[in-house]
């Protein structure tokens, strides 16, 4: 089958087209893209629509001469789709596509991309987002760094609460329980987000009595004769004395792009956000989610959530806080951990991540400060929030997606060796790099030497003079 004429050529000499059925801020910044085009119902060559179109499909729809879309009309027959030849995939009619995971599990491996073709996920990028291969991969880095290194150096994977996996490692579990008593644990399902599934104990009959619940405990014979496997779960020491601010809990998003794997390259989004709890922090009720778990999915169903206000402040408002209250020093060592964490979470899983020139992957890293301005890792999302909540929030993810373009560089108006594009600042390029300007001397032998998470940046002014500079080089060379 010829391929299309159109991905042979180069994109800066042409218009870069998409398709998008996300109804978020995603799609306003695609639309806003100068240079990129939205083939419209008469124009389109491929669609990957989202199944609950084919519910309520627009009567007046036009399908084009030779135009496919993702789903079966009774998709909800998997072994149709699976069936579906490879030809169906291939056209190139998309330069960039922001695909959901079930694209990457099922279609990746059997679609042909043109070399210019960009995709938001690596193939097994659930090695490092699924809590149960996280702590796995993390805990695999810190005994190859004791044995390369020595104790010492190892002492810098101490940044995730003891962690097991349910049931597989539920005896080894029962024993550490029992040799901590009083001590508090969160239960996590592995696959689940925005805080669906989760919920704290510190009795062992409580887990004991979950155990023998209905969510545990395999599902009877599906209609096509399988039966549904146990749910993994994750048992973690709760981190019970978290740093409060106003006396209410908090943690941090953080956003990550990662453009390469082999070799590994990072960069590190300068704004993000700190997420608080609705309710005053307390352990007297552990199974009170308003004061436990931060996500923004719980917190707004609380009876006094306003959505204008929210329960959010802005990196730089969090550095400026803690900075007022601390002092430079110890918030720059405590941003420059975070930055650390970062980076040996990624190299924890860089050797298992399947790399490819296609992909890269923008993740959402949401940590936690305890009283002692301890960072934790909590979790790492591969498919981070990208609805806003309200305007600063919607201004925020705006821009972060606009750079995330910038930096992936599709129209080849940059010259590859920037540092800083936007607000996203290289931190790691097969190793450090030398970028910090927030005013911390660095001596102390860090991973990372770029952490200006929450520092100030000009986004425009960036952009302007990065672009301005790569033009002159470009036309000197």
């Amino acid at each position: 089958m010829p391929r299309p004429a159109a991905g042979k050529q180069k994109l800066s000499e042409r218009n870069i087209r998409f398709r998008c059925s996300l109804q978020n801020t995603i799609l306003d910044v695609l639309r806003a893209r100068p240079g990129w085009i939205e083939v419209n119902n008469n124009e389109w060559d491929f669609w990957w629509c989202e199944k609950d179109w084919f519910n309520n499909p627009d009567e007046n729809v036009y399908f084009p001469e030779n135009s496919k879309v993702s789903h079966f009309r009774n998709f909800y027959e998997v072994d149709q789709i699976l069936s579906v030849p490879l030809s169906f995939f291939e056209g190139g009619a998309w330069d960039f596509y922001w695909a959901d995971v079930w694209w990457m599990k099922e279609i990746f491996d059997r679609a042909y991309l043109e070399d210019q073709m960009r995709l938001n996920h690596f193939r097994n990028h659930y090695e490092l987002t699924r809590k149960n291969l996280m702590v796995k991969n993390l805990k695999r880095l810190r005994r190859q760094m004791e044995r390369d290194s020595g104790k010492a150096e190892a002492q810098k994977c101490d940044f995730f609460p003891s962690t097991y996996e349910l049931p597989s490692e539920y005896h080894i579990f029962v024993d550490e329980f029992r040799r901590n008593p009083g001590t508090i644990w969160i239960m996590k399902p592995i696959a689940k987000s925005q805080g669906k599934g989760i919920f704290l104990f510190k009795k062992l009959k409580d887990i004991t009595d979950w155990k023998r619940g209905v969510e545990y405990q395999p599902q009877l014979q599906q209609p096509d004769g399988t039966t549904q496997p146990i749910e993994t779960y994750v048992v973690q020491r709760y981190i019970e004395n978290p740093y409060l601010i106003g006396g209410r809990k908090f943690d941090i998003r953080i956003y990550v792009l990662v453009t390469s794997y082999s070799p590994l390259k990072v960069w590190l989004y300068r704004s993000g956000f700190a997420r608080f709890a609705n309710t005053r922090y307390s352990l007297d009720s552990i199974d009170d989610n308003y004061i436990h778990l931060t996500n923004v999915a719980i917190q707004k169903t609380a009876p006094d959530y306003d959505p204008e206000k929210g329960c959010k402040w802005s990196t730089q408002q969090l550095r400026k806080y803690l900075t007022a209250k601390h002092g430079q020093s110890k918030v720059s060592a405590l941003f420059q951990q975070m930055s650390n964490i970062l980076v040996l979470s990624l190299q924890s899983c860089q050797r298992v991540i399947i790399n490819d020139k296609h992909c890269f992957e923008l993740y959402g890293y949401d940590i936690l400060i305890d009283s002692n301005l301890k960072p934790w890792l909590i979790e790492i999302n591969a498919s981070p929030s990208l609805t806003a909540s309200n305007q600063d929030d919607y201004d925020l993810k705006f821009g972060l997606l606009n750079d995330v373009l910038n930096v992936l560089d599709l129209e080849n108006r940059l010259t590859g060796k920037e540092k800083k594009i936007g607000l996203f600042d290289l931190i790691w390029d097969e190793g450090p790099v030398p970028t910090d300007d927030c005013g911390f001397d660095n001596t102390s032998g860090s991973l990372v030497t770029s952490f200006n998470l929450g520092c100030a940046n000009d986004r425009m002014e960036n952009l302007r003079t990065v672009y301005q500079t790569a033009e002159a080089l470009k036309k000197l060379s």
